[in-house]
């Protein structure tokens, strides 16, 4: 099950423990990566465009509850826009 990233509103949260803060993410990722040699042949990348990426679970660090996750509002900030 994939697993929405949180935006600028939005943050996750685990629905078990309440952890707002602390999660281990796997991910799937399509790039394409610049990587320079040096003489001695060890590998830099020096730009990665992400193609595409998909989020394919959300672990709890707390918990340890596997996608047991939501996205919840952030809270204001206080400030009018």
């Amino acid at each position: 099950m994939a697993v929405p990233l949180p935006t600028a509103q939005t943050r996750w949260r685990c629905t078990l423990c309440g952890n707002l803060t602390r999660f281990d993410v796997t991910r799937a990722s399509r790039a394409v990566e610049y990587v320079h040699l040096d003489l001695a042949g060890e590998p830099r990348v020096e730009e990665r465009e992400v193609l595409s990426e998909t989020i394919e679970s959300v672990r709890c660090r707390w918990c340890n509850a596997v996608d047991q996750v939501e996205l919840v509002d952030r809270p204001s900030t206080g400030q009018s826009a």
